[in-house]
């Protein structure tokens, strides 16, 4: 799986915000969710969070993995994790039903893609 591993950077820039009870615009907005006891995380695209009036704290690039992964595929996660720990970068794993997605700092999503692809060859 690992060999056949690329990634592609989904356009934009994303925050993650955490909110008690999401408007049905803010779940309009939303590109991720997680219901969690104490809030409801959001990602979202900077602009709809600033425009709903919420902290920006973090600006983070998309990544998707184009490899097709199983939700029951062993060590992938830990894979790219460990190739972007190497290189100093700090992630934040979302698994869709196909692929794996990663929300990394925006100053870094070069250096993410490059050391990921890199580790796939």
């Amino acid at each position: 799986m690992l060999a056949s591993l690329d990634v592609e950077r989904r356009p934009g820039v994303f925050t993650f915000v955490a909110v008690e009870a999401p408007s049905a615009a803010l779940l309009a907005a939303a590109e991720g969710m997680v219901r969690e006891a104490m809030a409801t995380t959001l990602v979202l695209p900077v602009e709809s969070a600033r425009s709903a009036g919420l902290s920006v704290v973090v600006e983070m690039a998309w990544l998707s993995l184009t490899v097709h992964s199983s939700l029951e595929a062993v060590g992938l996660t830990a894979a790219f994790s460990k190739v972007l720990g190497d290189a100093g970068i700090s992630c934040n794993v979302l698994a869709g039903y196909h692929h794996d997605h990663l929300l990394v700092p925006v100053d870094r999503a070069d250096d993410a893609i490059a050391a990921l692809r890199f580790s796939s060859n």
